[in-house]
């Protein structure tokens, strides 16, 4: 059962504290996946069709709220794709074990769904590892999309390198199982700011922490964090595909992340010869967010070629 405290729980404008949430919101369509609602936003090229589509995977804790403003940017010759995981956003928030399979589980329903076979693909964080177990199953014969070109952002790649946040290590040492209460937006907020640069601490992440406590899903993080976990017992077949799927790789990074640290992009680039690598300078763990026209202009050459 979904958990219901914590947040928001309408799904209409008049429920939602930031209008760009309510906005956001009201776009999207829902797609059942193991009898559960997944949000997903299907945005149509806007001037006309170029490229193949393009699936966004978002990460941990926030959605693909993310990405909202540079969808338009994103789409203008091609169709993009973004959809909320398990446990995320404005997605069901079910009281289960979340693992990487049943996330790009989710992600195969939803291509499947809106007919994709062919895409490229761009992830951050814990949707790095979410687009690494698709690699994997494409490597093994077991992909359901051919993956065409890919570009990784600020995640946590290569684990032992990472800088776990103090509110990181004390989800991870709760029980696998819902917290009593959740941890509250304005806790949850604080948070994601210290992700950020500190030349970009007043960016507004107030609607991000909104949709984190949408559903309870503050209530739900001892459970959605345990990718954490699972990155570690797996990390070579997780990053083992990123680093060698044939298909193009670029790799754009906030190199003032504090978790995610830029050896991390350094050591991938270093794995992978021919990879690509942009630095968004002056940006942290969300580069999409802090500095949206240089995140276009690190990744537009690469998906545009």
């Amino acid at each position: 059962m979904d958990q219901g405290t914590g947040g928001q729980v309408g799904t209409g404008p008049g429920a939602w504290r930031d209008p760009a949430v309510a906005a956001w919101a009201a776009q999207a369509t829902t797609v059942v996946v193991d009898g559960h609602d997944v949000a997903v936003w299907d945005v149509p090229a806007g001037e006309g069709e170029r490229h193949e589509p393009l699936l966004v995977v978002h990460g941990f804790p926030t959605s693909s709220f993310d990405w909202a403003h540079l969808v338009p940017r994103l789409a203008r010759h091609r169709r993009v794709v973004l959809f909320d995981m398990l446990g995320f956003g404005l997605s069901a928030k079910p009281d289960r074990r979340y693992t990487m399979a049943l996330q790009a589980d989710v992600a195969e329903a939803v291509v499947a769904t809106l007919g994709m076979a062919r895409l490229a693909l761009m992830t951050h964080d814990m949707g790095d590892t979410v687009g690494g177990e698709l690699l994997a199953r494409s490597q093994a014969g077991q992909g359901a999309v051919e993956v065409t070109r890919r570009v990784v952002t600020n995640g946590s790649i290569y684990i032992e390198m990472a800088r776990l946040t103090d509110g990181q290590q004390m989800l991870l040492a709760q029980p696998d199982e819902p917290l009593a209460q959740g941890v509250g937006p304005e806790l949850m907020v604080a948070s994601l700011v210290a992700t950020l640069a500190p030349a970009h601490g007043d960016v507004d992440m107030a609607g991000h922490g909104e949709l984190v406590c949408h559903r309870g899903g503050d209530a739900m993080l001892t459970r959605t964090i345990r990718y954490i976990e699972e990155r570690r017992a797996d990390e070579r077949r997780f990053t083992g595909a990123i680093e060698a799927h044939p298909s193009p790789l670029h790799v754009v990074w906030g190199p003032e992340d504090p978790i995610a640290v830029a050896p991390m992009a350094d050591r991938l680039v270093a794995a992978r010869p021919d990879a690509t690598l942009a630095w968004v300078d002056g940006a942290g763990h969300y580069p999409m967010v802090e500095d949206p026209e240089a995140f276009l202009a690190a990744v537009t050459p690469f998906l545009e070629s």
